[in-house]
């Protein structure tokens, strides 16, 4: 089997991606990916990546633009829509699979014009624009929100299962903005970071790049040390060694963070299209797997709260809900729709 996984943009789609492309090895196939040359597409895959060939096509997003920018945006998409059609037929794919984002409308698009199967993956609570006008054309439609999907769960790598375990006490806390880092919670690290130095406990912070400089010199002035990163793709070391997260709501880290059974403190990035940062945070204290404030509450006074709440039986309940080999259910259920 040949396939095309296609889509991106952020590292949320793109963690998808390579969960899958783990799973197309797993199961000894082959796969190519259709990405856009904007966006984190290429650094996360244009080298060292398991697939077989990657492309990048010159795409920007259509959402959030003013007229003129939606035009050339919609024209861009139609020449690599172009492009995608020859890569399709170039490489005999038989099906291609949509992790979502702006990435993914080109070589989308060109499945169905080849009536090749589209299998789409759903990452957030709030399903996006592009995977709403694509669903009803799509062979599957896979979502952790979703109660009517065939498989439930999220696809992550799989070291996040392999390195769960019960967090009893708070020793190390991480501090997640996401790929760009988040200046509310950069600022929160640095508001309660000598409360916890003097409670003993561990700071991991990955600030992003644009704010490393001055978040690094705030913590050298207050006197504590941490391990601070601008950007890392090792997320799976930190959080695996971290016992409790501050995190952005995207649905990769989520998950990731679910699937190792680390207790998390939301802040929803508050313009994220849908809102569906909340909504995705909102599953989680909704089944009370974890905690969730927008914003502009005092999240200072909240996060030193749930320093003093007990994390097992929440660490517990987040291992057993998440579920493993999603991406590789993922994988066999395309093999069983072509009959392979």
């Amino acid at each position: 089997m040949k396939l095309c996984i296609t889509g991106g943009g952020t590292g949320g789609h793109l963690m998808i991606a390579q969960a899958l492309v783990e799973a197309v090895k797993k199961e000894g196939h082959e796969a190519i990916f259709i990405g856009s040359s904007k966006g984190q597409d290429k650094k996360y895959f244009e080298h060292d990546s398991l697939f077989d060939a990657v492309y990048f096509l010159e795409t920007t997003g259509v959402v959030n633009q003013g007229p003129v920018g939606k035009i050339k945006a919609l024209f861009k998409i139609f020449k690599a829509f172009l492009q995608a059609r020859k890569l399709l037929k170039k490489h005999k794919i038989k099906a291609v699979y949509s992790v979502g984002g702006f990435s993914a409308a080109a070589a989308s698009f060109a499945a169905l014009s080849l009536r090749l199967p589209l299998f789409i993956h759903e990452q957030n609570a709030v399903t996006g624009r592009l995977n709403a006008v694509l669903k009803p054309f799509a062979t599957g439609f896979i979502s952790a929100y979703d109660a009517a999907s065939s498989i439930k769960g999220y696809p992550v790598k799989d070291i996040f299962f392999q390195t769960a375990r019960v967090r009893e006490s708070i020793k190390t806390i991480v501090f997640l903005g996401g790929s760009h880092g988040a200046k509310a919670i950069n600022d929160l690290a640095l508001s309660v970071a000598v409360a916890l130095k003097e409670k003993g406990i561990t700071i991991l912070h990955q600030a992003g790049e644009g704010d490393f400089e001055r978040v690094n010199a705030a913590y050298e002035k207050l006197g504590v040390e941490v391990e601070l990163y601008g950007f890392t793709k090792e997320l799976e070391v930190l959080v695996q060694r971290a016992d409790l997260a501050v995190s952005r709501a995207g649905a990769s880290t989520l998950w990731e963070l679910t699937s190792n059974g680390v207790p998390a403190f939301y802040i929803p990035y508050p313009y994220a299209a849908g809102d569906h940062q909340f909504y995705n945070a909102r599953f989680i204290v909704e089944n009370d797997l974890g905690w969730c404030e927008r914003e502009a509450a005092d999240l200072e006074v909240k996060l030193l709260e749930i320093l003093d709440a007990p994390l097992e039986e929440k660490s517990k309940k987040l291992i057993k809900y998440a579920n493993a080999d999603v991406a590789l259910k993922m994988i066999q259920d395309v093999k069983k729709s072509l009959k392979c």
